[in-house]
């Protein structure tokens, strides 16, 4: 699923094609690849573009970004410290006290299984805290 965007008339799933696109790199496979097991993993994805056009995927408020670097691509992950991560699967902003993020390198791959459970195990926090901030309001 994609949200419409007012300041282009292409959907926003061909603009995220575009984007990845014109990386031209490693980077195009890699963001590309994530991009499909996210899509594998929660067919009900909305696909945004946020913060100066970052692939933003969301299912009941944000669930990650996907950012690209010189040497990297970045999944970063909204409630990330919240995640029980059981594959450990994030490498990178262990620090913080929300997020966490899977960083990969050129040739570094993730595996395919271990990623779409920790997607999913992220919807579903946002499901939960939004269920409860339904219920809280009634």
């Amino acid at each position: 699923m994609t949200k419409p965007d007012s300041k282009t008339d292409l959907p926003i799933s061909e603009q995220i094609d575009r984007k990845i696109a014109e990386l031209g790199d490693w980077r195009t496979q890699t963001l590309g690849r994530m991009r499909q097991l996210i899509k594998e993993a929660d067919p009900e994805i909305v696909e945004e573009l946020k913060w100066m056009g970052t692939p933003t995927w969301s299912h009941d408020g944000i669930v990650c970004t996907g950012e690209s670097y010189k040497g990297k691509v970045k999944l970063t992950f909204a409630k990330g410290a919240s995640l029980a991560d059981a594959a450990g699967l994030f490498n990178a902003s262990l620090e913080g006290n929300a997020r966490r993020a899977i960083d990969i390198g050129e040739g570094e791959t993730v595996d395919a299984q271990a990623f779409k459970a920790l997607f999913q195990e992220a919807v579903a926090l946002n499901v939960t805290k939004r269920q409860s901030k339904a219920k809280r309001s009634a």
